[in-house]
């Protein structure tokens, strides 16, 4: 398939504001009449209480990602380090477990003997044998007190107590070994981690400056293939630092947009094994098969405001995972993607602190009867928050 035959562009929607029924978009005329099918629909269940009440009084900073695992259990990764200095002493373990009903389960993680923890914690994922896996992206993003100089060059995986099970790559690997993309032991500034249970791999969005999806044995942790946009191999150099990976979409003349990922932000594979890489900065979604073959693209909201668009994936929990979640980071919407036409067929929230919209939408987390988690890193510098929305049927009514 050629890249400009295996382009999906996604209709653009404008985003819906908080309404009294089920949170649906306001979609265009046109767009509502193209709809041959019901979407999902929500309401943002405002008796999820954030900030949690946790033993001792303990205090959440920055939340970076969010999980559901195959209890319907719910799993939080903040940044302990981005806790406010004036409660410092009560920070919050950065892994936090809480159940379906939103108590307490368990708290753990942070810098130990045996492993390198992130200085800045990214991204979080329990896989089906309730495995936790963590990706860091210091020093892209720095603590708000005692900031360091050291990179985050490393995937952790571990039980669901916190022990250690294995540990690829190592804290400042990357700038010692001068690997680049070509590296095969170890990640930089990785953001997700996600495993597929049907082959038994881990498949990396490496990341922030890596640009490139790497496949792992899962159990052992071994390298087995890696691929960048459209499937190819990845540059040879590094990408961007900090200020260059945020400028956004390259003008192009080819409507395919650039060769290259920007911030591979974003991975999941769905059961029917398709792999769904989010480049965040380049407002698009590729899609590949397991191998790394390029299948097709869309973009999502390519005319917003912002450029950070594609941030966080999640599929809806039918067999068939026919729908698409998409976090649109810059512009504060979740859109709706039809996992057939990869079409954009509603979204909802726009920005903003109340119950049902978005500040910082980073992480996005689906439970077993389709209720919606999502992670938000802002407002700043107080913290973010965590929010349920409730899964309430199927509707071909745009909201009112």
């Amino acid at each position: 398939m050629t890249r400009r035959a295996g382009i999906g562009l996604g209709l653009i929607v404008l985003a819906a504001g908080l309404c009294a029924g089920p949170l649906l978009a306001r979609l265009p005329a046109a767009a509502v009449a193209a709809q041959s099918a019901a979407v999902p629909t929500f309401r943002v269940d405002t008796a999820w209480a954030w900030p949690p009440s946790l033993p001792g009084g303990q205090v959440v900073g920055v939340v970076s990602s969010v999980a559901v695992d195959r209890r319907d259990h719910v799993w939080v990764l903040h940044r302990a380090r981005q806790v406010l200095p004036e409660v410092r002493e009560r920070a919050a373990p950065p892994v936090l477990e809480f159940d379906a009903a939103g108590n307490f389960v368990q708290g753990w993680g942070g810098p130990a003997a045996g492993y390198d923890w992130p200085d800045t914690e990214h991204g979080l994922f329990v896989d089906h044998e309730d495995n936790v896996w963590i990706t860091g992206l210091n020093p892209l993003e720095r603590a708000y007190t005692d900031p360091t100089q050291r990179t985050d060059d490393m995937l952790l995986k571990l039980t669901r107590d916190g022990a250690l099970l294995g540990q690829f790559g190592g804290r400042d690997r990357h700038p010692l070994a001068r690997g680049g993309n070509a590296d095969t032991a170890g990640v930089h500034l990785a953001t997700e981690a996600v495993v597929h249970p049907a082959t038994g791999e881990v498949f990396v969005a490496d990341g922030y400056a890596s640009r490139r999806v790497l496949v792992l044995d899962a159990r052992t942790l071994a390298f087995k293939r890696m691929w960048g946009a459209f499937g190819a191999q990845p540059p040879a150099e590094l990408g961007r630092d900090a200020t260059e990976n945020r400028l956004g979409m390259i003008l192009t003349d080819d409507p395919a947009g650039p060769d290259q990922f920007n911030s591979v932000h974003g991975v999941k594979v769905s059961n029917d094994g398709l792999v769904y890489v989010a480049d965040r900065n380049y407002r698009r979604i590729q899609v590949f098969s397991l191998d790394g073959t390029y299948l097709t693209q869309t973009f999502v909201n390519p005319d917003g405001a912002d450029f950070m668009t594609v941030c966080a994936l999640a599929f809806s929990p039918d067999p068939e995972q026919r729908f698409l979640y998409v976090g649109d980071y810059g512009n504060s919407h979740i859109a709706v993607v039809d996992r057939e036409t990869l079409a954009t067929v509603a979204s909802f929230g726009e920005r903003g602190g109340e119950p049902g919209n978005f500040r910082g939408l980073h992480a996005l987390a689906v439970d077993s009867r389709g209720n919606l988690y999502t992670a938000e890193t802002q407002p700043r510098p107080v913290g973010s928050r965590v929010q349920r929305f409730i899964y309430t049927g199927l509707s071909t009514a745009p909201a009112q």
